[in-house]
């Protein structure tokens, strides 16, 4: 079984909130790039030669290496030590970093972001692992709301900071301003961080350790492939294409071959044998629900804003920005909250806080101001402040300490493959039910309607007045209609994408009922 290295000797007398701070910084810094390079890929397809298509490889190259490493880093902590291991892969992602930013052409730069990717795989579960193990039970709440503030923040502000940056400087300091940090971040860990011993130290040095060499193979098959599905699956029409047709079909064969041999070997890569712990699967599904919710209104409302109201993709992202502050400003409460109430309420009221501020979002309307829009946004993202924080807590109630960095990488893992399975839905939903409601109201642009035919002559009666031809402005007429009907359209199917989110976040909440809870008084009594 896999466990993590274990201390040796003494951990240091080090005040554990400057260990948060020093492992959100490295957590913030990775994800913060999952995100900041989106609003950039005009940019640095054009810099490099590339179409906008091409380019996209870009993000589909990071998140895969990314995805194939999180489920690892517990095994890989064990192999290595968490210390050395948790440094290792801030060096290879500022290494990278500054790679890519010297990148001269796609393919070097598609190249590095896969580096780049392997190292931030390992750099959240590791943190928060550290974070779990540098606090007493009472206050993993707030030690998971500073966490919470580098993972939850970052995609939030990622989009904002990418366009302001490539706007006055250059694309390639979106990847330079991670050196910097990277330096700083080793330094901190090295001095503030206790050293471990890794497995092979711990048993002896001629027991060397035993690799599941086939598990690694299904494991970076069917992930590799499972992101590239979803990240691709849209631009290619899904299964209408071949490659994405088979790429599943592979995925899905690999996934399951994955889950039995990590089953039935004795020395698993991925410990599966977590989920056996009722309060770990249900979170990690939560955990997975979350990063639909969480990233797929991310990328919605952007849009929305760009596409049907005419804002720039500064000003989009300037409209997010109080619902990032409300959120930053919201996780220390609810760290301090779950010292006083049982989680599992915390997340039922952070669901319907979140999914009341989206149903609030599927009511807008082009003709609605801003501060509509605001003010519903900072709802849910107020509510998602109760989620991440105590489902994290949750997850690692009855999760023995020698498997802590196994659960973190997996429920990270479930974290980022609901953001890809998110971003996905969003922009499929978004295609096909535009499609659907510009079919539905076509019907009402026939002759025999009244008021179509009302409006085309009066706009008709306009354009003949500022010169048009008769013939031309009915075409005119015809064209500033049909422009209607596609933003009406499209701007319900915004609103089916919002309501659904809310849905989702309701439908949730009975699991709450199914997880086994603590009473934090209680908690407090028997750790003391």
């Amino acid at each position: 079984m896999a466990t993590t290295a274990e201390y040796s000797g003494s951990v240091p007398e080090v005040n554990p909130w400057l260990i948060a701070a020093t492992v959100m910084l490295a957590t913030f810094m990775e994800v913060l790039d999952t995100s900041v390079a989106n609003v950039s890929l005009p940019h640095i397809a054009g810099s490099l030669s590339a179409s906008v298509d091409e380019s996209t490889w870009i993000l589909t190259s990071y998140l895969v290496s990314n995805a194939i490493v999180l489920p690892l880093s517990g095994w890989l902590s064990g192999v290595f030590g968490r210390k050395r291991f948790f440094i290792a892969c801030i060096v290879i992602f500022t290494v990278s970093s500054l790679l890519c930013g010297l990148a001269p052409s796609l393919s070097a730069l598609v190249v590095c972001r896969v580096l780049q990717g392997a190292g931030g795989g390992g750099m959240q579960p590791t943190s928060q692992a550290i974070l779990i193990d540098s606090f007493p039970r009472e206050k993993q709440g707030m030690a998971m709301a500073i966490y919470g503030m580098g993972v939850v923040i970052a995609p939030t502000v990622g989009p904002t900071l990418g366009g302001w940056i490539t706007d006055n400087y250059s694309w390639r300091w979106i990847f330079f301003l991670n050196v910097p940090i990277g330096v700083i971040s080793v330094l901190m860990i090295s001095f503030l961080i206790a050293g471990d011993r890794s497995r092979k130290e711990l048993r002896g040095k001629n027991q060397g350790i035993k690799v599941d060499f086939l598990g690694l193979g299904f494991l970076g098959l069917g992930l590799g492939l499972l992101q590239v599905v979803l990240d691709k699956g849209e631009r290619d029409d899904w299964f209408g294409s071949p490659f994405i047709l088979w790429a599943t079909i592979i995925a899905v064969a690999a996934l399951i071959a994955l889950v039995i041999r990590e089953l039935t070997t004795d020395h698993p890569v991925v410990e599966l044998r977590l989920f056996r712990d009722r309060n770990f699967a249900i979170s990690t599904f939560m955990m997975y629900v979350l990063g639909v919710v969480l990233y797929g209104t991310t990328l919605l409302l952007p849009i929305l804003m760009q596409t049907l109201m005419g804002y720039t993709a500064m000003q989009s992202g300037l409209v997010l920005l109080p619902g990032g502050v409300v959120l930053l400003g919201t996780l220390p409460f609810v760290g301090w909250l779950l010292g006083k109430v049982e989680h599992r309420w915390v997340v039922m009221a952070g669901l319907c806080i979140t999914a009341l501020g989206l149903y609030q979002l599927s009511h807008l309307t082009l003709n609605a101001g801003v501060s509509k829009a605001i003010y519903a946004w900072i709802i849910s993202r107020a509510g998602t402040a109760f989620l991440f924080v105590p489902i994290n807590v949750m997850a690692f109630y009855f999760v023995p300490k020698g498997n802590m960095d196994n659960a973190s990488g997996l429920i990270n893992l479930a974290r980022n493959v609901g953001a890809s399975t998110g971003i996905s839905f969003v922009t499929t939903m978004l295609d096909r039910r535009a499609q659907l409601h510009q079919n539905i109201l076509a019907h009402n642009m026939q002759g025999g309607n009244r008021l179509y035919q009302d409006a085309l002559n009066h706009l008709a009666h306009l354009f003949t007045a500022h010169g048009s031809d008769a013939a031309h402005a009915i075409v005119q007429a015809h064209a500033v209609l049909y422009g209607q009907l596609q933003r009406q359209a499209t701007m319900l199917s915004f609103v089916d994408n919002f309501r659904t989110m809310a849905i989702i976040c309701i439908c949730v909440i009975p699991l709450m009922f199914v997880m086994k809870g603590r009473r934090p008084q209680a908690e407090q009594l028997r750790i003391h």
